[in-house]
């Protein structure tokens, strides 16, 4: 049977690389797979960009009203000319909705079409992004990915700095990109910042 897999981890714990190398190990044993990520992600535009350096277009785009099993299937023909899709990766599915994550499980267990989603499970406030929630609760396999904080521990939170100060209020998504940026902290750090400490 399929699965739809949740790996997820902080900021900077190496998702989209691990994503990268996952595509090209199949790719490697002569395996097609699909690439997609959320529209809403507009760094590097239709590509998935790891930290590392390394990017790759993506297949196709998920918009928030978008079916991702119907979108799946026909991006599925056209990209790959009726060859077998061994797989679909997702990049920042944290984004995607409930019931895209949902149609991802559909994906998984109909189709049979493994499903390997990759994002970060909390916002800078500690709160669970709808997608995130959702591949929690339903997704076969959960996998954390690791790293560090500056100070040497387990980084589980992702903090938001803007114009280099660490802030705790706004809008729950803001991309990556010149005002704002995210730092992987430990519980300690992360409340350190928030000045509960």
């Amino acid at each position: 049977m399929s699965k739809l897999y949740f790996r997820y981890g902080a900021m900077n714990s190496g998702k989209s690389t691990a994503l990268l190398q996952a595509a090209y190990n199949y790719e490697e044993r002569s395996q097609h797979v699909l690439l997609a990520k959320p529209a809403i992600d507009s760094k590097g535009d239709r590509k998935i960009v790891s930290r590392l350096g390394v990017t790759r277009e993506v297949d196709f785009l998920v918009e928030p009203k978008d079916n991702l099993r119907e979108l799946f299937k026909s991006n599925r023909t056209n990209q790959q000319n009726g060859k077998e899709i061994a797989c679909l990766l997702i990049d920042e599915a944290q984004f995607l909705t409930p019931d895209q994550v949902d149609q991802a499980l559909e994906l998984a267990v109909l189709d049979k079409v493994p499903v390997l989603a990759y994002g970060i499970r909390t916002d800078f406030q500690t709160k669970s992004f709808p997608g995130s929630r959702r591949l929690l609760e339903i997704a076969h396999s959960l996998e954390e990915l690791k790293t560090i904080c500056r100070c040497g521990r387990k980084a589980m939170f992702n903090g938001r700095v803007i114009n280099g100060s660490f802030t705790f209020d706004g809008e729950q998504v803001a991309i990556d990109g010149d005002q704002v940026s995210y730092e992987s902290l430990c519980a300690s750090c992360y409340l350190e910042k928030k000045q509960i400490i």
